[in-house]
């Protein structure tokens, strides 16, 4: 069903008008939740608000937060002043021209939905593999956020979600600063660690490069590792009392 409907989200199908209508409804929606419904603050929107308008030309910017409730994507870009109704510019995941990631992606490192309030588990390694295989290295922004769980808990009542978002909640966003990444530095760590060690299981992944399968594992581990260092000291500062 996904791939018949692939011709929506094309920019070229009927001047655009689909595309336009569908990113212009949910971001409404988006905007109705996070400000009308709720009330959502936002620290540091101004770094992550310049990198969506005016970044260096041909450098990606790869946004990624924790996993809070399935509304994070696409409410947590309602916020005021972020373009979400902009074909261009907005970033929830749904609008990918063909689902298969070939508009702006913001990703979920954690893979799944985590309401629990506890330190971020092992990330999954397909962020990592954006950013090791992207021909130009990508910008990463790290984001963390509270406050969707209550928006739209997994467990409301008789153990399932509530058919509509629960209003009077407070939504906090926390942007962070771009990690920087050498993949160069960390391609050659990858392949020196990898051949010292014998740990990593064999699944016949194909050669990246100079990166067999062992390097590959340990390029992901690293980048993975150091997004969710960042990620969990956010947390961290994010939930202490101000003083």
């Amino acid at each position: 069903m996904v791939r018949k409907m692939e011709w929506a989200g094309k920019a070229n199908h009927l001047l655009g008008l689909p595309r336009k209508t569908v990113i212009t409804a949910v971001g409404s929606f988006a905007k109705a939740v996070a400000l009308l419904l709720n009330s959502t603050t936002v620290h540091n929107a101004d770094t992550l608000l310049n990198l969506v308008r005016s970044r260096p030309p041909g450098v990606p910017l790869i946004t990624v937060s924790n996993h809070m409730s399935t509304l994070d994507d696409p409410v947590m870009w309602g916020f005021k002043g972020f373009p979400t109704c902009n074909a261009e510019l907005q970033r929830w995941v749904l609008a990918a021209e063909d689902i298969c990631f070939k508009n702006t992606l913001h990703t979920f490192p954690q893979g799944k939905v985590y309401q629990e309030d506890e330190p971020i588990r092992r990330l999954k390694w397909g962020t990592a593999s954006l950013i090791a295989r992207a021909p130009v290295t990508p910008i990463v922004l790290p984001i963390i956020h509270h406050g969707f769980e209550k928006v739209m808990p997994e467990k409301y009542m008789f153990g399932r979600r509530p058919l509509v978002p629960l209003w009077n909640k407070d939504i906090k966003i926390i942007v962070g600063e771009p990690i920087e990444f050498d993949i160069a530095k960390l391609k050659q760590t990858a392949i020196s660690i990898s051949r010292s060690s014998s740990s990593f299981s064999k699944e016949g992944w194909p050669p990246f490069g100079p990166l067999d399968e062992a390097a590959q594992r340990c390029l992901y581990i690293d980048i993975s590792e150091r997004i969710r260092s960042v990620m969990e000291k956010m947390r961290v500062i994010s939930k202490k009392p101000k003083a």
